[in-house]
C-alpha cells in the first residue's frame, strides 16, 4: 500500500490533464457564475435607473421619464425573483439551471434593449452636461455587463447592439448638435472598446472555470484515493491488533506448560539426588528462562509498533521502583554471586511509571546475564535541571565498534570471548525495546562501554514533585536462602490449569508447606461456607480463571473472611498486557509472569512470609 498509493496520487494531476470538462459541465459552471454575479448587476442597474431620474427628472416628460423607470423596474423586480429562485434551489438539477439561464438572458437582452430605449427617450433634453451623464451611464452599464455576458459570446454581441447601436443612431441623426457624427464616431469606437474587454474577459473567465472544473475533478479523484488509503490504513490496523491480540492469546497459552514444566522439573531435583538429573533439571530451567525472555521481548516490540503504548507521565518515587527491581532481580544477582545495589531512592522523576520500570527491566537484565564478577548499581542523581537513571555493571563490555548498532533489532554483540549458554539467550531485541521506550518518553538515552570493564546505560529524565511525606528509606530485601522451608504454612493455590496446579502443588509440599489448591472460584466459595477454617499464611492465585472470573475475586472472598489481617499474595499470569500494575497496588498483591521458575517463585514467597511476620 505504502509503494501503491504514493504513485496513484502522482499520477492523478496527469490524468485530470488528460480530461476535458464536458460542454455541458462549462455552461452549468457559467451558469452559477452568472448568478454569483447577479447581485452586483442588480445594484448597477438601481444605481444607473435612479442617475437617470436625478439628471433628467426636471428637463423630461414625466409620463416619458416614469414610464421608462416602470419597465425597468419591472424587470430588475423580475429578475431579483430569478436571484432568489436559484438561492432557494441550490441544488437544483442540471436541465432545470440551463432552463434558467435561457430565461436569465432574456431578462439581460431585454434590459439591454431598455437602456438602448434611453437614449431616444432622453437625448437631446436639457444642457450639454445632460447629454455627456447620459452617455456616461450608458456606457459604464455597458462596461458593467462585460464580466457578466462576456462569457457568451453571442448573448453580449446582442446585448452591445442593444445598447450602443440605438445610442449611435440617436446622437448620429441628431443634426441640431455640431458635433453629432463625431460623438457617434467616438461611441462607436468605445463600442469597439467593450467588444475587446469582454473578449480578454471571456478567455480568462474560459480558463478560470476550466481549472476550476479540472481541480474538481482532481479533489474527487483524491477523495477516492483518501477513502481507499484510510480504509487501508484501518485495515492494517485492524489486522496489527488482531495480531498483537493472537500473539498475547498464544503466549498466553504457551506460557501455562512451560511453566508447568519449570514447576514439575524442580519437584523432580528434590525427589532425585543423582547428579546428572540435577544437570537435566538446570538445563530444563534455563530454557523455559530463555523462552519466557522470547515472549515478553516479543510482546513489548509488538505493543510499541502497534501504538500499543500510552504514556501517561506522573510524579514516580523511584524507591517505590527500585523496591520492585530488588524483589525481581535480588534472586537473579544472588544465584550468580553480584552485588545488587541501588543509589538515589529519595529521587522523584515525572514520566510514565510502567514505562520507567520497563526500561530499567531490561538494562537490569542484561546487567546481570552478561556480568560474571563484581555486581550492578542502578543509580538516580542529578543532572542540572534533569535527572539521570544509569545502570552500572562490571561484566564483559562492548567493543567501541559495536556501540552504535546495540540498539538495532535483532542485533546481538559478537564478543572477543566466549559466552556461557545463558548470555546466548534472546532475540537481540531487549536494547531496541529499551531504545524505542526511550524515544516514546523523549528521554535521551545514551552508553559508555570498555571491554572486559563494564558498561553503564544512562537516561535522562524530568523531575517531578509529590507533596505526600517520603516513605520509609529503603532497605534491602533479606536473601532468601536457597533451601527454603516452609514448615508448618499453609498455602492456597486457586488455579484452573491442572498440570500447573498439580506442579505447584507438589512443588510446595516439597519445601514442606500445606496446600490446599482449588481451581475455580465457585470452589473456593464452597471452601468458605465450612466452619473451624484454618487461616492461610499465603495466598497463590492464577488472574484468568473459568466462568469469566478472575484471581481478584478469589482474592476478595478469602481475605473477607479474616477481615482482621491482610493475608498476602502473589497473583500469577500468563499475560503481559494487561497492565495489571495499579491492579497490585489497589489490592495488595505482587505479580509473577509465566513462566515463574522455582527460584523466582522460592524468593517472592519468602519475601511475602517475611512481609506478613514484618506486619504481626
Amino acid at each position: 500500500m505504502s509503494t501503491v498509493l504514493p504513485t496513484a496520487v502522482a499520477e492523478l494531476p496527469a490524468a485530470a490533464a488528460a480530461t476535458a470538462p464536458s460542454p455541458q459541465a462549462l455552461q452549468l459552471e457559467h451558469a452559477r457564475a452568472l448568478y454569483a454575479q447577479t447581485p452586483a448587476t442588480l445594484a448597477g442597474n438601481l444605481v444607473g435607473v435612479l442617475l437617470v431620474v436625478f439628471f433628467f427628472g426636471g428637463v423630461a416628460d414625466p409620463l416619458r421619464l416614469f414610464g421608462w423607470v416602470g419597465v425597468m423596474a419591472l424587470l430588475w423586480c423580475v429578475r431579483l425573483g430569478h436571484f432568489l429562485r436559484f438561492r432557494r434551489h441550490p441544488d437544483a438539477d442540471d436541465a432545470t439551471l440551463l432552463a434558467w439561464r435561457s430565461s436569465w438572458r432574456t431578462l439581460a437582452l431585454l434590459l439591454g434593449a431598455c437602456w438602448g430605449v434611453a437614449a431616444w427617450l432622453f437625448w437631446g433634453l436639457g444642457t450639454p452636461s445632460h447629454q455627456v451623464a447620459l452617455l456616461l451611464i450608458i456606457y459604464s452599464y455597458c462596461v458593467g455587463s462585460v464580466q457578466l455576458l462576456a462569457g457568451q459570446p453571442r448573448v453580449f454581441a446582442a446585448f452591445l447592439c442593444l445598447v450602443l447601436l440605438p445610442t449611435v443612431a440617436r446622437v448620429a441623426s441628431d443634426f441640431g448638435h455640431p458635433f453629432h457624427l463625431e460623438l457617434a464616431l467616438i461611441i462607436c469606437v468605445l463600442f469597439g472598446a467593450v467588444w475587446l474587454m469582454g473578449h480578454t474577459y471571456r478567455s480568462a473567465l474560459a480558463q478560470a472555470i476550466d481549472l476550476k472544473l479540472r481541480t474538481d475533478q482532481l479533489a474527487a479523484q483524491l477523495r477516492v484515493e483518501k477513502a481507499a488509503a484510510e480504509e487501508a490504513r484501518r485495515a492494517a490496523e485492524a489486522a496489527s491488533r488482531a495480531k498483537t491480540q493472537f500473539f498475547a492469546a498464544a503466549s498466553h497459552d504457551l506460557r501455562q506448560p512451560l511453566h508447568a514444566m519449570g514447576l514439575f522439573a524442580e519437584t523432580l531435583r528434590h525427589r532425585c539426588s543423582d547428579p546428572d538429573v540435577a544437570s537435566l533439571v538446570n538445563s530444563i530451567n534455563e530454557s523455559v528462562d530463555a523462552l519466557e525472555g522470547l515472549f515478553g521481548e516479543l510482546l513489548d516490540i509488538t505493543r510499541i509498533d502497534t501504538g500499543g503504548v500510552e504514556l501517561k507521565p506522573e510524579a514516580v518515587r523511584l524507591r517505590d521502583v527500585f523496591a520492585r527491581l530488588r524483589l525481581h532481580f535480588e534472586p537473579a544477582a544472588f544465584e550468580k554471586g553480584l552485588a545488587l545495589g541501588f543509589r538515589g531512592e529519595a529521587h522523584v522523576v515525572q514520566a510514565d511509571p510502567v514505562v520507567v520500570e520497563r526500561i530499567l527491566r531490561n538494562l537490569v537484565s542484561n546487567a546481570i546475564r552478561y556480568t560474571e564478577d563484581g555486581g550492578v548499581l542502578v543509580s538516580c542523581r542529578q543532572r542540572g535541571d534533569r535527572l539521570l537513571l544509569q545502570v552500572w555493571d562490571s561484566g564483559i563490555g562492548i567493543a567501541e565498534a559495536s556501540l552504535p548498532r546495540i540498539f538495532d533489532e535483532f542485533y546481538q554483540v559478537n564478543s572477543h570471548r566466549p559466552l556461557e549458554p545463558h548470555q546466548r539467550k534472546g532475540l537481540g531485541l531487549g536494547l531496541a525495546i529499551v531504545k524505542r521506550l526511550a524515544d516514546l518518553m523523549d528521554a535521551p538515552l545514551t552508553v559508555r562501554s570498555r571491554v572486559g570493564h563494564g558498561t553503564v546505560f544512562s537516561l535522562e529524565v524530568p523531575p517531578g514533585r509529590i507533596e505526600a511525606p517520603p516513605a520509609e528509606p529503603l532497605s534491602a530485601s533479606p536473601k532468601m536462602p536457597l533451601g527454603l522451608s516452609l514448615q508448618g504454612r499453609l498455602i492456597v493455590v486457586v488455579e484452573d490449569e491442572p498440570p500447573v496446579r498439580e506442579g505447584l502443588t507438589v512443588l510446595l509440599k516439597a519445601w514442606g508447606a500445606d496446600v490446599l489448591d482449588f481451581d475455580t472460584v465457585g470452589a473456593v466459595e464452597g471452601w468458605l461456607r465450612g466452619a473451624g477454617l484454618p487461616r492461610p499464611d499465603l495466598l497463590i492465585v492464577d488472574y484468568r480463571l473459568p466462568e469469566a472470573r478472575t484471581g481478584l475475586e478469589a482474592l476478595a472472598l478469602i481475605r473477607a473472611r479474616w477481615p482482621d489481617q491482610r493475608l498476602p499474595a502473589i497473583l500469577i499470569t500468563g499475560s503481559s498486557l494487561s497492565g495489571h500494575e495499579n491492579e497490585a497496588e489497589a489490592h495488595d498483591f505482587h505479580l509473577l509472569i509465566k513462566p515463574v521458575l522455582p527460584n523466582k517463585l522460592r524468593a517472592m514467597i519468602g519475601f511475602k512470609l517475611n512481609e506478613r511476620a514484618g506486619r504481626k
